[in-house]
């Protein structure tokens, strides 16, 4: 029996998204892109450019006015607003610049609070949120309150919830965007660390030095998506 190959992890197709006007504003053009599993994708592109639009589409925080987004083979335009929430929810993990984290919620809590949805009880929250957090290096850091850690800490508990429901894709915008250099360094080896473990990563950026770090760089201007060919091999 021949095994058919994995759908990709993300796949547009002639995706588009224009706001209502007046006047109507074409904020993404009808443009396509495949992402496979186990690649590292970086989206680079000025302001206004149309990035926030990819990020809002391919985090199903938008659906496209025009064409067809799969991810992990599943046509998003075609399942009810519920199963959307949920496919949002277990198939990608987000990670932001500004780390969200609940300020009275100790680093477990707030990585257990991903799975409030899911079919889990209390003590395999636990768990998962304990395994997520060895993953990023702060297992010894669980218990403290995002106060009482660094920013290259709170983001690497932002990086534990987004991991910790096993999603299909990684997703961060600007995720050094708020840290120093050597801390930026740090979580940047932490992607790659990720992405030699087969995780699909994806990252908005706008500095050049992150864009370098992955497989291929896809750079919207104008609204206009150019795929780049691949630049370095996988780690």
């Amino acid at each position: 029996m021949t095994l058919l190959p994995d759908p990709p992890v993300i796949e547009f197709r002639s995706v588009a998204l224009t706001y209502p006007g007046p006047p109507p504003v074409s904020a993404l053009l009808p443009c396509d892109l495949t992402v496979r599993r186990g690649e590292y994708i970086t989206v680079v592109g000025p302001s206004g450019s149309g990035k926030s639009t990819f990020l809002n589409i391919a985090g199903l925080l938008d659906l496209p006015t025009h064409g067809t987004y799969l991810l992990d083979g599943i046509d998003t335009a075609t399942i009810r607003d519920v199963e959307r929430t949920g496919l949002r929810g277990s198939r990608i993990g987000f990670v932001f610049q500004a780390f969200h984290l609940l300020p009275h919620r100790t680093a477990r809590e707030n990585v257990e609070l991903a799975m409030l949805y899911q079919r889990t009880n209390r003590a395999a929250r636990r768990a998962r949120a304990h395994t997520a957090l060895e993953r990023v290096g702060l297992g010894h850091r669980m218990d403290a309150l995002p106060t009482r850690l660094s920013g290259g800490e709170r983001q690497r508990v932002a990086i534990a919830r987004a991991l910790v429901t096993n999603p299909s894709l990684l997703l961060c915008d600007e995720p050094t965007g708020n840290l120093d250099t050597a801390t930026a360094t740090a979580i940047l080896h932490l992607l790659d660390t990720l992405h030699g473990d087969g995780m699909t990563i994806l990252v908005i950026t706008h500095d050049p030095q992150v864009a370098a770090r992955a497989q291929r760089t896809v750079t919207i201007r104008d609204g206009i998506l150019t795929d780049g060919a691949p630049q370095r091999a996988h780690p």
